[in-house]
C-alpha cells in the first residue's frame, strides 16, 4: 500500500461519506439528492462550504450547527469516518484499479441500506432494483465473476429470501422480512456470485440473531422485537467481498 494513495482514498471515502449522508437522510424522504444544497436538519439554514468539509468540519464546529447550535448527530461523522476507512480496505484488497472502483460502489451501496434500514426499517427499491443490473455488469466485466455465476447469484438470491420470508410468515403470522430484503439478496448474488450467498445468509443471520437476543435482553423485547435484516446481510456481503474466500478455504 502506496501511502499517498491511502491518503488520497481516505479522503475521497470521507468526501463520499459525505454524499452518503445526503442520501441516507434525504432517499426515504422521497428528496433530492441534488437540490436543496446541505442544510442544518434543525434551523434548516444552508451550511457554508467550510463547515460542510466531510470529518473536519464536524470536528472543528465540535458537533453543533453554527447558525443555530443545536448537536448534530453523531451519525454523520461515523458515516464519513466509516466510508474512509472502507475505501482504504478496498484499497488495500484491490489496490487502484477498475475492481476498486466497483467494489467501493458496491460498499458505498450497502452503507447507505444499512443505516435507511436501521432508521427507517425499510430498504428503498430505488437503490437495489438498479442495483442488480448494475452489479452484474460491474461482476461480469470488471471483477471476473463468470456471467453464470452472477446470473444465479440473482435468482438464487431472491428465491431464497422470498422463501424464507413466506414460511416465516405462514409460520409465525407475521411478516419477517419485506421485499426490500429479497431484492437486496438479489443484488448481492449479482456482485459476488451465488457460491457467495450460503456464507452471506448464515453470516448475516448469526450475527444478526447474536444482536437481535442481545436487544431483546437489554429492552425487555419479546422474540417478535423487529430487528432489520439487510444491515446484517450488507454485513455478511462485506466480510465475503474481503475474508469470505480466505474463510472459507479453511474449512475445506
Amino acid at each position: 500500500m502506496v501511502l499517498w494513495w491511502a491518503i488520497v482514498v481516505f479522503i475521497l471515502g470521507a468526501v463520499v461519506g459525505s454524499f452518503l449522508n445526503v442520501c441516507i437522510h434525504r432517499l426515504p424522504r422521497e428528496e433530492s439528492i441534488v437540490f436543496p444544497s446541505s442544510r442544518c436538519p434543525h434551523c434548516r439554514h444552508a451550511i457554508a462550504w467550510y463547515d460542510n468539509i466531510p470529518l473536519f468540519s464536524y470536528i472543528f464546529l465540535r458537533g453543533r450547527c453554527r447558525s443555530c447550535q443545536e448537536t448534530i448527530s453523531g451519525r454523520y461523522f461515523f458515516i464519513e469516518a466509516l466510508t474512509a476507512v472502507m475505501a482504504l480496505f478496498t484499497y488495500w484488497k484491490f489496490g487502484i484499479s477498475l475492481a476498486f472502483l466497483a467494489a467501493f460502489l458496491f460498499v458505498a451501496t450497502l452503507i447507505v441500506i444499512t443505516f435507511i434500514d436501521i432508521e427507517h426499517q425499510i430498504i428503498p427499491h430505488k437503490i437495489v432494483l438498479p442495483g442488480i443490473p448494475v452489479f452484474l455488469l460491474a461482476a461480469v466485466f470488471i471483477m471476473g465473476i463468470p456471467l453464470i455465476d452472477a446470473f444465479l447469484g440473482i435468482m438464487i438470491g431472491i428465491a431464497s429470501l422470498y422463501l424464507v420470508a413466506v414460511y416465516y410468515e405462514q409460520i409465525t403470522g407475521t411478516e419477517g422480512m419485506g421485499g426490500g430484503d429479497v431484492n437486496l439478496m438479489g443484488m448481492l448474488g449479482a456482485f459476488l456470485g451465488w457460491k457467495a450467498l450460503l456464507f452471506v445468509l448464515m453470516t448475516g443471520a448469526f450475527i444478526g440473531a447474536a444482536v437481535g437476543i442481545i436487544m431483546m435482553i437489554k429492552e425487555g423485547k419479546t422474540m417478535k422485537y423487529a430487528v432489520p435484516f439487510g444491515p446484517f446481510l450488507s454485513l455478511g456481503a462485506v466480510v465475503y467481498l474481503f475474508w469470505g474466500r480466505a474463510i472459507v478455504n479453511c474449512f475445506s
